[in-house]
């Protein structure tokens, strides 16, 4: 897909991976919709960045896990734009809960873990469908997670979203065929904001330990995440419904 003067729909891009792709759309010309649920004033920093790469930027607060919300979303993004050809559903939750601490995941946890990561990229696709097939083309990237292959990560109901989303990719796959492609990307570690503030004072040692373990040798920037997330968009235009893996090898060493 060539993406000048297009439009791109990238939740949770205030900071970090949703930062970064919305950045790299801008560059290649895109117009792009911030969204973002609490942190306002970092997205208002990246729509002011998107701008400056010479594309216009639409910021707008939604919660994803609200239908209505991403409806609105979407409607101010077609009537500022007049089209939607992107989405990246990137916009996430979790609870650090050990695995072992059943009883510490709470009903509450589960219930804003999973409205979250898979009602909400969901409702996202769900509500650009139209606009994408009436534009004659769509791309929608999920950004899952290794916790949905492997089973680890911040909590159990971390994982199971993941999961979920990585099969939400594929019905939605074939369904939005053949106008609008749908593919996944699932990232290991990543040094991120979100990450450290989640791990606070365990998340240095487990850089390190993983960075260690990884083939390549060190841990993901959000910026090696967005870079899969647009070639997915604009450099596969025969893949769909797959499900690649960010994460330095970490996956297939011995």
């Amino acid at each position: 897909m060539q993406l000048s003067g297009k439009t791109a729909i990238v939740t949770g891009s205030a900071v970090g991976v949703g930062r970064a792709t919305a950045l790299e759309l801008a560059k290649r010309g895109a117009n792009v919709v911030v969204n973002y649920s609490r942190s306002e004033q970092e997205a208002l920093e990246t729509a002011a960045r998107v701008e400056r790469l010479g594309t216009k930027a639409l910021l707008v607060r939604a919660d994803v896990s609200q239908d209505r919300e991403v409806r609105s979303m979407v409607e101010r993004a077609l009537d500022a734009f007049g089209s939607i050809q992107v989405l990246v559903n990137n916009a996430a939750a979790t609870a650090f809960v050990n695995f072992a601490d059943l009883e510490g995941l709470t009903e509450e946890h589960w219930d804003r873990i999973l409205a979250v990561n898979l009602k909400g990229p969901f409702f996202c696709a769900r509500a650009v469908a139209g606009p994408m097939k009436e534009a004659g083309e769509g791309a929608i990237v999920n950004i899952a997670s290794v916790a949905g292959i492997r089973a680890v990560g911040s909590s159990i109901a971390y994982a199971a979203s993941k999961a979920g989303l990585i099969n939400l990719t594929v019905a939605l796959a074939r369904v939005l065929a053949p106008q609008v492609r749908v593919n996944c990307v699932a990232p290991g570690f990543i040094d991120t904001r979100w990450l450290r503030e989640g791990l606070g004072p365990l998340f240095e040692p487990a850089r390190q330990r993983t960075a260690e373990q990884t083939p390549l040798g060190r841990v993901a920037t959000p910026e090696d995440i967005a870079q899969v997330v647009l070639g997915l968009i604009e450099g596969a235009d025969f893949v769909t419904g797959q499900t690649v893996v960010v994460d330095g090898g970490n996956m297939i060493r011995w």
